[in-house]
């Protein structure tokens, strides 16, 4: 497979963007050639286009799938493994979150609350600020929570709304006690 400029372009970029995401280069490669490829590629085409060993490949691939970004496909009279990434946009913006918040704030809010509950330690300042960030936390989660219920379409409107809600919440502030700012 060879691939056009455009997508060499956007290929090697999300291999640059990858370390900052926590991936390596080889799978932000490699799920990008995915994303962009108009039908599954097996595991060979995908070595090809990239210049990359076969267990490179297979690791990455296989990292992609814990993070359920790539999607195991099969076609009949083919005994290949072909993988694709899901098509709708939202959907995968719905994973990466999820995933994120499964392995990075999960972890971080359960250690928050054990150290909560080990007791008083004689450091009152380390105790509150760990209390406030666990808070923080857990709203966030709660929103996240909330807003995981919605379906796409009005999501997407709740998302272009932007800086209007934060006027109609300030609006709204005075006449409803729980809209107003804490201190």
């Amino acid at each position: 497979m060879t691939m056009t400029p455009v997508q060499n372009e956007f290929v090697l970029h999300f291999g640059e963007m990858g370390s900052r995401w926590g991936i390596n280069r080889t799978v932000g490669q490699i799920y990008a050639l995915l994303f962009l490829s108009k039908r599954p590629l097996n595991a060979d085409e995908i070595t090809e286009a990239l210049s990359i060993s076969r267990s490179n490949t297979s690791m990455g691939l296989k990292e992609l799938q814990s993070w359920s970004l790539v999607h195991l496909k099969h076609f009949q009279g083919d005994r290949r493994d072909y993988f694709t990434t899901p098509n709708d946009l939202w959907e995968i913006v719905r994973i990466l979150v999820a995933e994120r918040k499964k392995r990075e704030i999960d972890p971080t809010l359960t250690k928050l609350r054990e150290l909560e509950m080990q007791g008083r330690s004689g450091d009152d300042y380390a105790e509150a600020r760990i209390a406030e960030l666990r808070e923080l936390i857990e709203m966030m989660t709660g929103f996240y929570d909330e807003m995981e219920k919605l379906e796409t379409e009005r999501l997407v409107k709740l998302m272009t709304f932007g800086s209007r809600i934060v006027g109609l919440i300030d609006k709204a502030g005075g006449a409803i006690p729980a809209l107003t700012k804490r201190k």
